[in-house]
Formats: C-alpha cells, sequence, structure tokens
C-alpha cells in the first residue's frame, strides 16, 4: 500500500509523528510512505530512510503572497504531483484545516482523527476515515493511535523507536577541524523570550562541562542567539562555536553529540529522537503532551517562582549518561 503523511510542521510535531512511521512498517511490511511537509522541515523528514519521497508545500510563504503568479503555480505544481503519485491512502496526522485541504489535492482517501479527536473539528469534513483517539494523551501516542487505527495493528507502546539517524558525516566536525572526545551541544535558542534560559546559566553550564572534559557546542540562527552563542564561547574558550548552518548540518552535528541540554525548542526534540542523553529545560512551558521523548530525554520545569539551575542540569545530564552507559553495556 502507499500512503501519503500529511504532516507539515512544526518541526516538534514532524518529529512526533517517527515514531508511529516505525510502527507501521513492523505490522505493515507492505507500507510504502511519502511525506507532505513544509519546507523548512523536509531536512527533518529526510532523516528517516523508509520516506521514499518528499512533497514540499510552503503554506507560511504563499500566505504572505496569496495572489502572486509564482504562489498559484507552486499550489498547482503541488497538486498535480500528489494526484500523479496515486496514493491508496492519506493520512493526515496533523488534524488542522490547512492539513486536511493539502490532503484533499491527493485525490486519494483520507484517514484522520474524529471530530471529538481533531484539533480543529472542521478538518473531519475532508476525511473519509474518522478515528477517535483521546485527546490527553502525548501526541507521539495519539499519532501512533491514528496510524494503528487506519492501518489496522495495535502499536506496541511500550517501545518508542523514531527509526531516524543522522545524516552521513563520519567523525565529528565543525568546519574543518575534527572534535575530539566527548561533545555537549547546548541548544540554547528558542522562540520566545520567556522559554529562554539566562546566559549566564549557559555560561555556568558551558564552564561545568568543559571541567568535566567535555567540548561544549552552540550556534545560532538570528542575531539575538548569535550574541548568545558568542557570549558562552567567549567566557568558556574551549567552547565550539558553529556558525549559522543550514538544518541539516547541524542535525548531523547534533547526532554524533554526547550529550545535549536545550530549551524548549525542535532542535531538542530532535535530540531526544536520536536517542542522545537530553536534558529539556522548560521555564514557561509545560512539556504535557508535547514535550520531548526519547530512551535518554527528561524534562527540567521550572517551579513557579522559581528556576532551573546549572546544577541541577548537570546531576540531570550525568543521570541519563549513566542510564545509556548501563544500557549500552547490556546489548
Amino acid at each position: 500500500m502507499k500512503a501519503l503523511i500529511v504532516k507539515t510542521s512544526s518541526m516538534g510535531d514532524v518529529i512526533h509523528t517517527f515514531p508511529a512511521v516505525e510502527d507501521a512498517l513492523r505490522n505493515r511490511p507492505d507500507m510504502s510512505f511519502d511525506w507532505c511537509v513544509e519546507e523548512a522541515f523536509a531536512g527533518i523528514v529526510a532523516l528517516h530512510p523508509a520516506i521514499k519521497s518528499i512533497q514540499k508545500v510552503a503554506i507560511r510563504r504563499w500566505r504572505k503572497k496569496a495572489f502572486d503568479g509564482d504562489t498559484w503555480r507552486e499550489m498547482t505544481g503541488l497538486r498535480h504531483a500528489l494526484r500523479g503519485a496515486r496514493y491508496d491512502l492519506v493520512i493526515d496526522a496533523q488534524g488542522l484545516l490547512k492539513s486536511a485541504v493539502v490532503a484533499k489535492q491527493a485525490g486519494a482517501p483520507i484517514a484522520g482523527f474524529d471530530r471529538s479527536s481533531a484539533r480543529e473539528p472542521s478538518a473531519t469534513l475532508f476525511y473519509d476515515r474518522k478515528y477517535a483517539v483521546p485527546r490527553d494523551l502525548h501526541a507521539i501516542e495519539r499519532t501512533r493511535r491514528l496510524f494503528g487505527q487506519a492501518l489496522g495493528y495495535q502499536p506496541d507502546l511500550t517501545i518508542l523507536d523514531s527509526g531516524i539517524v543522522p545524516p552521513a558525516g563520519g567523525l565529528f566536525r565543525v568546519e574543518d577541524e575534527t572534535v575530539e572526545g566527548k561533545t555537549a551541544f547546548l541548544l540554547h535558542g528558542t522562540s520566545r523570550e520567556d522559554k529562554k534560559w539566562p546566559a549566564d546559566d549557559w555560561i555556568e553550564t558551558a564552564r561545568q562541562l568543559a571541567s568535566r572534559q567535555f567540548t561544549p557546542v552552540v550556534t545560532w540562527s538570528n542575531e539575538a542567539e548569535k550574541d548568545v552563542a558568542e557570549a558562552i564561547a567567549g567566557a568558556v574558550p574551549k567552547t565550539m562555536l558553529v556558525p549559522k548552518s543550514p538544518l541539516g548540518k547541524i542535525a548531523a552535528i547534533l547526532g554524533r553529540s554526547t550529550l545535549v541540554i536545550g530549551a524548549d525548542t525542535g532542535l531538542t526534540h530532535l535530540a531526544s529522537a536520536f536517542g542522545l542523553p537530553t536534558v529539556a529545560i522548560f521555564l514557561a512551558t509545560e512539556p504535557g503532551l508535547t514535550g520531548p521523548r526519547g530512551p535518554f530525554s527528561s524534562t527540567l520545569l521550572a517551579p513557579a517562582g522559581g528556576k532551573v539551575t546549572p546544577a541541577e542540569a548537570m546531576e540531570e545530564a550525568e543521570r541519563l549518561m549513566a542510564q545509556r552507559a548501563i544500557a549500552q553495556a547490556q546489548h
């Protein structure tokens, strides 16, 4: 069976869908999957070796230029590509009106959440097959249950496997320099100011990592993040500063890290999905039903009126690394 997954954004939502793909491949070896995703996250989808073809949308960009001729040509091109692929089934794993409209363009039966389960009930008007999935479950489990019902199997929820692998690259390299020993990627950048751990806490964490013979690694995607990254690197000279880079390159470096400590951001979800020891620091948001999940991942949530300290982050990092070492020794 040839199926199209529609999960267009965000990065965390895309990553949360990978375990459902793994379930399907285990239970339905006849399945072949393509994926329709926002162009910015196509490189993330490409991390899963079983995805045959990636269909790109640009809804965010198209909305800004709704009457532009190029926009209409791209939308028409997408419709032709989806129709031409001749899918047996489309699974709208997002449950939004925008994703349902995209799914409809394929001209194939659409499976999705029912009205009580979808994030936007109006999306279900486009579905041919509708399934009830409790909304009080983590996003990963909700998607796994949806795939199971749509494809006729019961997912084994005792297993959590994303199936993704870091991009090829061999040794851990930054620019032309090979980084030896243990590395810790510090993901300090995030979308909202109230989610950001103070720069002084990142600096102290980098100091503690360096004292434990780690090479701290930082990067940036905008000028504000650049200032923080440079402050960390300036205060802790052992820090490796990665210039602003394409997402695929960052994913390759991230995937070969020994440890990841990150704010509430998509790359923290990616580190968890890679199976890396990952400490997520949540300051203004609840991890709740959408937080990072992985075999060696945990979340430190700031208490009301309090904070997460670098010492707490390091204690949790050491616990997760020890847990992973035990697991590797057993295998």
